[in-house]
């Protein structure tokens, strides 16, 4: 074998293999212990959380103007997947990627609703343990009390958000996230994974797009900061509700459905396959 023809290992995977990857990874996922799945949610929750609260913090105060400071957000607010894709934790938007284990019929319709729900809870109580930790820390009192000033205001804008407008932008933030993971998957290298996220995630935020676990973060930590209570209770209520539904229409549709389609539907030996009931 001459120079030119060896293989070489540093190219990340391409779309089909990494099709292949994702559908053995949901399988895997599916029949995690319960245990397990719980606690490294409840990571994924606080890895989140983390990246919102520096995300509020960078928002703070900045006089860069509107783009660039959203640029600089997001940047930030990458720091929570990251640390979920490189450190290991269970992602309930990433987790819709799943779907296509499902539909090449490899797990069935419980074990997804197991994992969804299983990895949901604990996002959430991941979530809700750093609003604590971020409120003991007074994290708001940086800047004289602006960084608790942004956190109020952040929560305003998410509980102010129409229904549908929650809910589209809930279906765009999850195409994107998933499509993060779907790009780490092709990564041989933590600077790879990294640089994977990246983009993405940077640009969901920047557009002002909405993930429901970072939103378990910014709405009850507004809420908690909100002596006056201008943060509608009803409004936070249905914001979470379209956003989740949002964010599992585009995680599974847009992504998991469009790459289950073009590389999948055929299973291992070119057979057409359907979802198990």
């Amino acid at each position: 074998m001459t120079m030119d023809t060896k293989p070489t290992f540093n190219d990340a995977y391409s779309p089909s293999e990494i099709a292949r990857k994702v559908e053995r990874l949901g399988v895997a996922k599916a029949q995690t212990d319960t245990l397990t799945l719980l606690v490294l949610a409840v990571l994924a929750g606080s890895f989140i959380s983390l990246g919102a609260l520096f995300f509020t913090v960078i928002m703070t105060g900045a006089g860069l103007g509107f783009g660039v400071t959203r640029l600089l957000g997001g940047l930030g607010f990458c720091l929570g997947l990251i640390l979920v894709v490189v450190a290991g934790a269970e992602l309930f938007t990433g987790n819709n990627l799943i779907a296509m284990a499902w539909a090449s019929r490899l797990i069935g319709t419980r074990q997804v609703i197991r994992n969804w729900l299983l990895a949901y809870v604990g996002n959430v109580a991941g979530c809700l343990g750093t609003v604590l930790l971020a409120l003991w820390a007074n994290v708001a009192s940086l800047g004289n009390g602006a960084v608790g000033t942004t956190a109020v205001a952040i929560a305003c804008a998410k509980a102010d958000l129409p229904l549908v407008e929650a809910f589209a932008r809930g279906i765009l933030c999850n195409a994107l996230v998933c499509l993060a993971v779907w790009l780490v998957m092709g990564g041989r290298s933590v600077t790879d994974k990294i640089l994977a996220v990246l983009f993405p995630i940077t640009a969901f935020v920047a557009m002002g797009l909405e993930h429901s676990i970072a939103n378990w973060f910014f709405l009850p930590y507004g809420i908690a900061l909100d002596p006056q209570g201008i943060v509608s209770t009803l409004g936070v209520w249905k914001n979470l509700g379209a956003v989740t539904l949002g964010n599992v229409v585009g995680g599974t549709l847009l992504v998991a459905g469009v790459y289950w389609v073009a590389y999948l539907r055929r299973g291992e030996n070119g057979e057409d396959v359907a979802p198990k009931p």
